[in-house]
């Protein structure tokens, strides 16, 4: 790995990064095209269904492909999907070197994209920068490996750990920019996952709001072009009815039940029936998550109360957290962040690495992955 390769696998992923609100639930991927020092092409999938970042370096390149090297985050496609193989296209422009960030673990590729273009002659070298590759699609490396989606977990509490007072009142703890902060994750996620008690208890929107973007990404993207993520409640005692705002806004929306109703929903709003846990009544989490991966959602944004939180570590089904610590000191009879109870060892707590903390506006954001032992 030399340091030119390092310079352009770094403008790569930083090309793959444009893709982040729109490329779902396709990987974010970008590459460069580097001809005797000079880049001569670059490019970014920007959706799914149109051309992947190879195809749109190569027509920037045109003929200067030819003995060219190629920067790519991820190892490029040999199967015909909704676009041909861009390993047959990098074979076809007669290019002399592939730089692979990371295989890609889609089992209808896994080297074998790379094995086509060392069948033609063309080098091919793989690792360059492949931890910051593989921070670039948590959800589709875990979809591809674990056939389960990626799970981030969203909390807003007071420096107390509080989340709402006594009465039920909650609004707001955190501030408008970390407010704001909050559509960047969600516009990136495939879906917001959420409970019947939020609903009921707030009747939020539960989407994304361009407006509230800032002028940067709305340049960047247009209002068209931004899709909202699936709306997913559990709602195992069938408590919700349409009257509530997030069933008559623009997006899709999946009820998860314990038994279907006949109620009349819009066109816009599935009923799925999940399987509830042995003598319980919760619905079984593992099963929801398994059969959203199944449906193609493999990256989940959570937005729910102490009890969904709880469920999901315990569980061991959470992969990161994002914690909004509000400046604000809310007693202790307010209501707790994450409603588990009865730990006796501090080996049966969660563990969680941090690997960030920043100001959000006046409040404080900590993310953390969880370290899981599944």
């Amino acid at each position: 790995m030399t340091p030119t390769d390092q310079q352009m696998m770094l403008r790569a992923i930083t090309l793959a990064k444009h893709g982040r609100y729109t490329t779902a639930p396709n990987p974010k991927v970008g590459c460069v095209i580097v001809n005797d020092g000079d880049i001569v092409g670059e490019g970014y999938h920007y959706q799914a269904g149109q051309p992947h970042a190879e195809v749109f370096a190569l027509r920037q390149a045109q003929h200067r492909a030819q003995g060219a090297t190629v920067y790519v985050t991820l190892e490029p496609c040999s199967h015909h999907g909704r676009t041909p193989p861009c390993a047959e296209a990098l074979i076809n422009a007669k290019v002399a070197r592939v730089v692979c960030a990371m295989v890609d673990p889609n089992p209808n590729v896994a080297g074998r994209g790379i094995a086509l273009l060392k069948a033609a002659g063309i080098e091919v070298d793989v690792g360059v920068l492949a931890i910051e590759a593989q921070a670039l699609n948590p959800g589709f490396i875990k979809q591809m490996t674990h056939q389960m989606p990626y799970v981030e977990l969203k909390l807003a509490a007071s420096l107390d750990g509080r989340t709402a007072l006594a009465n039920g009142v909650s609004k707001w703890i955190t501030g408008p920019k970390a407010r704001a902060d909050v559509q960047h994750f969600r516009a990136q996620a495939g879906a917001i996952l959420s409970t019947s008690a939020t609903v009921i208890a707030d009747n939020p929107s539960l989407n994304v709001r361009w407006s509230e973007l800032g002028e940067s990404v709305q340049q960047a993207y247009p209002q068209s072009a931004l899709r909202q993520p699936t709306r997913v409640i559990i709602d195992s005692q069938n408590r919700l009815t349409p009257e509530y705002q997030l069933f008559n806004l623009p997006g899709e929306t999946i009820l998860a039940r314990a038994m279907l109703s006949t109620e009349v929903w819009p066109d816009s709003v599935q009923q799925w029936q999940i399987p509830t846990q042995t003598n319980s009544q919760q619905l079984d989490l593992v099963a929801l998550l398994s059969q959203l991966a199944d449906y193609g959602i493999n990256h989940i944004w959570v937005e729910a109360g102490a009890s969904l939180a709880a469920a999901l570590l315990q569980q061991q089904l959470v992969d990161s957290l994002i914690l909004y610590q509000a400046p604000k000191l809310m007693g202790s009879d307010s209501r707790g962040l994450i409603d588990i109870s009865g730990l006796t060892t501090m080996a049966q707590t969660p563990l969680l690495t941090i690997t960030d903390v920043a100001m959000v506006g006046e409040d404080i954001r900590i993310m953390a992955t969880v370290q899981n032992n599944k």
